[in-house]
């Protein structure tokens, strides 16, 4: 993997923010999911450094962000992305890309910032809430990581994180995997679960999303089905849908050059000179 640069801003509420950034090209925010951090760009942060300009925050309480008291929201999550980016000095629209807790962070950042959102990647990720049963999931999760650790919520869910495949041939990916995931703090986890379990149903936004969109999505994805995917990319006015096979919800990882092309395919058509 790519060595990480370090680099904090300091942040409302005296929040340190770590992020990373690339260079001046199309400007593209990347928002990782739960319980991760900014290493999940790892292969897009080296691979598609010669057309876009990344952003790789890691969320609060994820990665070496700070902890802040949960419990979060997806619109503070969406704000704290929101104001890295006019840290750094962004006056212009710039591409969001999410992958499942970072979609619904995209998402609501549509909602709420509309005029910083040149388009979108949806990966991984669906556009509406979680069922009862799904909220008492969320529950029911922080109360084992606050009773248990971080460690008892990572070994629950990374065999689902992977393709059964990528889990059973891959231990070198696993294991990178799960050591990304150990370093959420129990406030981050906690908080994360809560904005996740809280957040609003997107689906009647999206007819309203009229900017272009890549929805990519792994074949084996075990946490949120293909479906959801379709969904999405028959709501948004301006989508194209990318099913990547041999992936599961990590499909950045598992399958690094399928996805990487769907990007720079994205990218070419929509944003270059």
């Amino acid at each position: 993997m790519a060595e990480r640069n370090k680099a904090t801003v300091e942040r409302e509420e005296a929040l340190l923010m770590s992020y990373q950034d690339s260079v001046d090209r199309v400007p593209l925010l990347w928002i990782h999911g739960y319980p991760l951090s900014n290493l999940l760009w790892e292969f897009q942060v080296t691979d598609l450094a010669d057309i876009a300009r990344q952003i790789t925050p890691d969320l609060r309480g994820h990665g070496r962000t700070e902890s802040a008291p949960p419990p979060y929201s997806m619109a503070l999550l969406a704000d704290d992305c929101v104001r890295l980016l006019d840290h750094l000095g962004f006056e212009g629209p710039v591409v969001i890309g999410g992958l499942s807790m970072g979609g619904y962070v995209a998402l609501e950042i549509c909602r709420r910032y509309p005029q910083h959102v040149a388009g979108l990647i949806l990966a991984a990720t669906r556009a509406g809430a979680d069922s009862e049963a799904g909220k008492a999931g969320r529950d029911q999760a922080a109360e084992l990581v606050k009773d248990q650790g971080v460690g008892a919520i990572v070994e629950a869910m990374l065999p689902k994180m992977l393709a059964p495949e990528t889990y059973a041939e891959q231990p070198d990916l696993v294991e990178f995997v799960r050591d990304m995931m150990m370093e959420t703090s129990v406030e981050g986890v906690v908080g994360a679960l809560a904005a996740m379990r809280d957040r609003v149903d997107s689906t009647g936004d999206l007819p309203l999303i009229d900017v272009p969109t890549l929805v990519v999505h792994g074949a084996e994805d075990q946490l949120i089905p293909v479906s959801e995917a379709e969904i999405l990319a028959t709501s948004l006015p301006d989508a194209e849908l990318v099913i990547v096979p041999g992936a599961g919800h990590l499909l950045n990882l598992e399958q690094p050059d399928a996805f990487n092309d769907a990007v720079r395919v994205f990218l070419e058509r929509y944003y270059e000179d």
